[in-house]
C-alpha cells in the first residue's frame, strides 16, 4: 500500500523535484550557451566539438563508481553534492575561454550531472511503485521542461547586453546555493529496504542493458551533431538556438504527462516501437535533406520522443528485484555511455569528411533499437 495519498505528498518527491529543477537550470543554461561560446568565443572546429562532447560523456561511463560512494554517503545527500559539482562546472566555464578550459570545466559539470541523474532515477524507482513511477518521471520531465523554458527566456533577455561568460557564472552560482540548501533536508523513509552496495550484472536484465546501450548512441547524435548542424552549417545564433530550446521544452511540458498515461495504457513495447520507428525517419531527414527549415523541423520532432525513454526505466522496474535498483541504475548509466564516449570523437572525424554520415549512422541505430524493442515483455503486476 502507498503511505501517501498522492506521489506529490511524498517528501522524497519534493526533494528530488528541487534538485531536478536545479539540474535543469544548470545543464540547460550550459547547453544553450555552449555551442555559441565554443564557436564564437573559443573558435573550436567540428573535431574539437566532438572531443569535448566525448569527454563530457566519460563521467557517465564511470557512474558505476556511485555504488561504492554510497557506502560512505547517503544517496539523497550524494544527489545534492552532485548538484553542487554541476554548478561548479558551469560557473568555471566562464573563467576558462579556451579549448583546454572547455574540456576541464565540461568534465566537472558532467560529473555532477551524470551522478545526479543516476541517483535521481534510482531514488525515483525506489520510492514510487510501478503504478506511480511513470507519472513521477513524467512530472520531473515536465517541470524540467518548464525550467528550461524559463532559462531560455532569461538567456534571450540577457544575451543582448551580458557576455556569455557572465551567464555561466549566474547559472552556476544558483546551483551551488540550491545544492547547499538541499544538504540540510532529510526526506528519507527509513522503512525502505536497503539497496545492494555492489555492482551486479544479471542475465534477466539483458534487454535493459541493450536498450540503454543504444539509447546512449541515439542521444549523442541529437545532443552533439543536431545542434552543431544548426550552428555550424546553417549559422544559427544563440538567440535562434534559445528559441528552439524553448519550443522543445514547451512540447515536453505538455507531452510528458500524456506519455506517462500512454505507457500505463498501451505498455512499454508499443511506446518504444513508436519512438524508434519515428527516429529512423528523423535521422534520415537530417542526413538526406539539405535544408535549414527541414533540419529545424527534424530537431523539434526529434525532441518529441525523448519523453518516451521513460518506458525503459518503467520496464526495468517491473522486472527488477527491489534491492537491485540502485546498483542496476548505475550499471545502466555506464552502459548507456559506452557509445556516448565513442560517438562524438568518431562522429566528429566523420563530420569533417561528410556531415551526413553521423545522421545516417543514427538511422541505423534507431532501426536496431526498433528490433530489440520487440523483445520487451512485462510480467503481470497488481494494480
Amino acid at each position: 500500500m502507498n503511505s501517501y495519498r498522492t506521489f506529490r505528498d511524498n517528501p522524497m518527491y519534493r526533494y528530488l523535484l528541487l534538485l531536478v529543477i536545479s539540474s535543469a537550470i544548470g545543464f540547460q543554461g550550459w547547453r544553450t550557451l555552449f555551442n555559441n561560446y565554443a564557436v564564437d568565443v573559443v573558435g573550436v572546429n567540428g573535431f574539437q566539438i566532438g572531443v569535448i562532447q566525448s569527454v563530457r560523456e566519460i563521467p557517465g561511463f564511470l557512474t558505476f563508481f556511485v555504488v561504492y560512494l554510497l557506502l560512505v554517503i547517503k544517496e539523497h545527500r550524494f544527489a545534492a553534492l552532485s548538484i553542487i559539482m554541476l554548478g561548479g562546472g558551469v560557473l568555471l566555464a566562464g573563467f576558462f575561454p579556451s579549448f583546454g578550459g572547455l574540456i576541464f570545466t565540461t568534465v566537472v559539470m558532467s560529473v555532477g550531472f551524470h551522478f545526479f541523474e543516476t541517483t535521481n532515477q534510482s531514488l525515483s524507482l525506489q520510492y514510487f511503485d510501478h503504478t506511480r513511477v511513470p507519472r513521477v518521471l513524467a512530472s520531473f520531465k515536465s517541470y524540467g521542461a518548464l525550467t528550461n523554458i524559463t532559462v531560455g527566456g532569461i538567456i534571450w533577455l540577457l544575451s543582448s547586453f551580458l557576455p556569455l561568460q557572465n551567464m555561466f557564472w549566474l547559472f552556476g552560482g544558483i546551483l551551488i546555493l540550491t545544492g547547499l540548501y538541499a544538504l540540510t533536508r532529510d526526506p528519507v523513509d527509513k522503512t525502505k529496504p536497503p539497496q545492494q552496495r555492489k555492482l551486479i550484472l544479471k542475465k534477466k536484465y539483458w534487454l535493459f542493458y541493450t536498450l540503454n546501450f543504444l539509447a546512449g548512441a541515439r542521444r549523442q547524435i541529437f545532443v552533439v551533431f543536431a545542434i552543431f548542424l544548426l550552428v555550424e552549417k546553417y549559422g544559427f545564433s544563440v538567440r535562434h538556438i534559445t528559441v528552439l530550446f524553448v519550443l522543445n521544452n514547451i512540447m515536453t511540458f505538455f507531452l510528458s504527462p500524456q506519455v506517462a498515461k500512454a505507457i500505463h495504457r498501451f505498455g512499454e513495447r508499443t511506446m518504444l516501437t513508436i519512438e524508434y520507428a519515428s527516429l529512423f525517419l528523423v535521422f534520415l531527414g537530417y542526413g538526406l535533406i539539405e535544408d535549414k527549415n527541414v533540419a529545424t523541423a527534424m530537431y523539434l520532432v526529434d525532441n518529441l520522443f525523448f519523453s518516451f525513454s521513460i518506458a525503459i526505466n518503467t520496464y526495468f522496474q517491473k522486472k527488477a528485484d527491489h534491492e537491485d535498483i540502485a546498483p542496476s541504475m548505475a550499471v545502466g548509466f555506464t552502459i548507456n555511455h559506452i557509445m556516448a564516449v565513442v560517438i562524438p570523437v568518431f562522429g566528429g572525424l566523420l563530420w569533417m569528411y561528410n556531415w551526413r554520415i553521423p545522421f545516417i549512422g543514427g538511422a541505423g541505430i534507431a532501426l536496431t533499437s526498433l528490433v530489440f524493442a520487440q523483445f520487451v515483455k512485462i510480467p503481470k503486476l497488481p494494480r
